[in-house]
């Protein structure tokens, strides 16, 4: 087997003994957040991540403000101010003006629209350029999601210089949402098996005729043939060649993040049908050892996007609080409910816990 891609880190920049799994202290929810504009897909990602525990223990513990010496933009700091300010507020609401007028900023940028598919049909992307954060233009939660935990990791090696890119991955954002993919070809014509591992922050899967999270993960690891016109050049036979290809999570995140993606990669149209996601997910048998130990993970956070297509509509999502009981939260109202609504949505974004 030749493998490529695991290479130790030189320096760890956030010891992993030091997060916090569990709420270091228990309240009840905090502000919901009003709506400036066209920002609902902004508002559920500052719910999921504010309710994230180890995240949350971090922010309001101030390590990252204490120390840090960036100049201007700073997206760990915004996200310090902000979940302070939602889970110590006596208001009902209030509204996110700061993250706004600080993500204006030309270092963080977004895609608008990433419910198009891309031409190649592969993946999710954009039809437009990357431009700058407008909150009077509608956005996806899902890929605000990925740019603002980009944004926190890039402030989080401010001032660490010459640094290899596995001790980049020790920062507090890889350390609680990364984990490792492992792509495992093997070439149908000498049999080498070639092993690739590539740091992910989330899972994006197709949902196109899965009725439910595990199936959407079998299809996810399922083997694939690789031919056609995406040939793999194999190194010891010295030319392209069709291959088998096997994805697997090598390495499970303590935060496992999942987008559910419903666009129609052929029709451009939204996939609205229901997959079933269990509170509780055992991740072993995704995982490149699956005959071992559960993998257990709980939900605590769940963004839901309504709306025909995927040009417009509106998103909202659930929280679990420190407190154990979930909320819907809709822009600016909070409202209890139980665990049972909460598994009967039409999810977009999945957040599990170890």
């Amino acid at each position: 087997v030749i493998g490529k891609g695991m290479t130790p880190p030189q320096k760890t920049l956030f010891p992993p003994e030091k997060i916090f799994m569990d709420w270091r202290q228990k309240r009840r929810p905090g502000a919901g957040l009003y709506n400036l504009g066209s920002t609902c897909y902004l508002n559920v990602i500052l719910q999921c991540l504010t309710y994230t525990p180890p995240l949350a223990n971090y922010l309001l513990s101030r390590q990252h403000s204490r120390f840090c010496d960036q100049q201007g933009f700073c997206m760990m700091c915004i996200m310090e101010d902000h979940v302070r300010k939602v889970l110590y507020s006596s208001a009902t609401a209030i509204r996110p003006r700061a993250v706004i007028r600080d993500l204006k900023c030309k270092q963080f940028q977004v895609l608008q629209l990433v419910f198009f598919p891309s031409m190649k049909g592969e993946q999710l992307t954009s039809f437009l350029v990357i431009g700058e954060f407008k909150p009077d233009i509608p956005g996806d939660a899902y890929e605000f999601l990925r740019c603002t935990l980009n944004a926190m990791h890039r402030a989080c090696l401010s001032g660490s210089s010459d640094l290899d890119n596995s001790s980049q991955e020790t920062s507090i954002i890889h350390e609680i949402f990364g984990g490792f993919l492992r792509s495992r070809v093997t070439c149908l014509c000498c049999k080498t098996v070639f092993d690739f591992f590539k740091v992910f922050l989330d899972v994006l899967l197709k949902i196109k005729g899965a009725s439910s999270l595990t199936t959407a993960l079998d299809d996810f690891v399922k083997p694939k043939e690789v031919d056609g016109k995406k040939y793999f050049k194999c190194s010891k036979c010295k030319k392209k060649v069709a291959a088998c290809k096997v994805v697997t999570i090598h390495h499970a995140p303590r935060v496992l993040t999942v987008c559910l993606g419903r666009a129609d990669h052929r029709s451009s149209r939204k996939l609205s049908q229901v997959v079933e996601y269990p509170e509780c997910l055992d991740l072993r048998p995704y995982t490149s050892e699956p005959a071992g130990e559960p993998i257990l993970y709980s939900l605590y956070a769940v963004v839901v996007h309504t709306g025909h297509t995927c040009l417009g509509g509106h998103f909202f999502c659930y929280t679990k609080a420190s407190n154990g009981q979930w909320y819907k939260m809709n822009d600016v109202s909070v409202d209890s409910c139980a665990i049972h609504t909460v598994l009967g949505q039409q999810a977009y974004l999945l957040f599990y816990a170890r």
